[in-house]
């Protein structure tokens, strides 16, 4: 009968032990997804902020093309009345704006990250700052020439 008993106290214990790393294995799985998870919602954070700033230098560079191509008696002012000028700097400094917010928007997806790290037991985050590089924030434009093309801010 004590062996009986000696048994079942095994047997209990081995189940114990079973469900408690099918927990851990639980527990490591869901930590892994919410991880993932966040640095998928990063990477696309910083898509976005660089599908934006490469339309606003697409949009600088065909300025400065046509820019570039101002011949003959007319100057850069005469060619482009004030009006032209005024929807140009409208529409870039709006998409400066966009940018500037997606920028912040993919500061907080980072912070979020780092968050999520901390909170799952890692410490040192070099390798996130590597792999998820924050761009600097753009200056709106305050007026425009042919030289705020060729500049990269």
């Amino acid at each position: 009968m004590l062996q009986k008993i000696g048994m079942k106290t095994h047997s209990i214990s081995r189940i114990a032990t079973d469900n408690a790393e099918k927990t851990d294995l639980e527990i490591l799985q869901e930590r892994a997804e919410v991880l993932g998870r966040a640095g998928e919602r990063l990477s696309a954070a910083l898509q976005n902020l660089k599908n934006i700033g490469d339309a606003i230098e697409r949009k600088m560079a065909s300025f400065h093309e046509m820019t570039r191509n101002v011949q003959g008696p007319f100057s850069f002012n005469e060619l482009f009345d004030k009006h032209s000028q005024a929807e140009f700097l409208l529409e870039i400094n709006s998409d400066i704006q966009r940018y500037n917010e997606a920028r912040e928007y993919a500061k907080l997806r980072f912070y979020y990250l780092i968050v999520t790290r901390e909170a799952i037991g890692f410490r040192r985050h070099r390798c996130v700052e590597e792999q998820y590089p924050i761009p600097p924030k753009k200056k709106v434009l305050k007026k425009i020439s042919w030289t705020d093309s060729k500049n990269k801010e």
